[in-house]
């Protein structure tokens, strides 16, 4: 998202882009004052360095950053499978840019990759069944991150986004709305199922928080009720607005 600076009133426009090919970021960022970057896939495993991505953005413009990823980086700050975080919020608190931080549970939308699953079988498959995180709402998300860029004041400050309650994949299971069957993956099968879409070398340490969450991965943080003056959307929020989704595919299975 980006403002238009040669207008005295505030106009906004969308422009996406890969950062695997940072270079023409410039080409994205023009007459765009601020950057919302958000790290996954491919970036997380490799990519261009991110002081070259913060350069080429500070070098076309760009004023203020808003950087979304995993709050892992402050709870296991030493988890070599998410060096490419780091790289990343040492780059942006050092970029002279204004900056805000924006460190995320885990999505309530990862249950989207239940959806193949329960339409062809009716069948919830996820590991630790019976651990409880505060999976946050990305809706809530998007809303902490639009108001980091547009208004003044979060500079510096680095938020904890999450749900207002932890709840385990048995419940988000039940949440869906359909009768699905619940089975629990060993942490190799869920290793096995990861790899298709997740970098490498993130597998573990997502495991790892999946399988034995740290008190403070587990923790609900007030900071979305205090950015957005209401209280974060639960899971079942999430489930109630997607459940349609998975209700017509299930319907529409022989």
């Amino acid at each position: 998202m980006g403002r238009n600076r040669n207008h005295t009133h505030r106009s906004f426009r969308r422009a996406a882009h890969r950062l695997s090919h940072h270079r023409a970021l410039c080409s994205a960022a023009e007459g765009a004052d601020a950057l919302f970057l958000l790290l996954a896939g491919d970036l997380l495993g490799g990519g261009a360095p991110a002081t070259e991505v913060l350069d080429v953005a500070g070098a076309d413009g760009v004023r203020r950053v808003v950087l979304l990823f995993s709050q892992i980086n402050a709870t296991r700050p030493d988890a070599p499978s998410y060096a490419r975080l780091r790289e990343f919020e040492e780059a942006v608190r050092s970029s002279g840019l204004d900056w805000t931080i924006l460190r995320a549970g885990g999505f309530a939308s990862n249950a989207h990759a239940w959806a193949e699953s329960v339409r062809r079988q009716r069948t919830v498959v996820a590991p630790f069944g019976s651990v409880a995180l505060p999976v946050v709402d990305p809706a809530d998300i998007a809303e902490a991150a639009a108001m980091a860029l547009r208004d003044e004041g979060h500079a510096g400050q680095t938020y904890e986004l999450t749900g207002p309650t932890a709840i385990t994949p048995r419940c988000q299971a039940a949440a869906l709305g359909e009768k699905v069957r619940f089975v629990e993956l060993t942490r190799e099968q869920a290793r096995e199922h990861m790899a298709l879409f997740m970098p490498e070398p993130v597998i573990d340490g997502t495991l790892d928080i999946l399988a034995e969450p740290r008190p403070e991965e587990q923790r609900v943080s007030p900071d979305i009720e205090k950015l957005l003056g209401r209280p974060a959307n639960a899971f079942t929020d999430w489930a109630a607005r997607n459940r349609p989704h998975l209700q017509v595919a299930v319907a529409a299975t022989p």
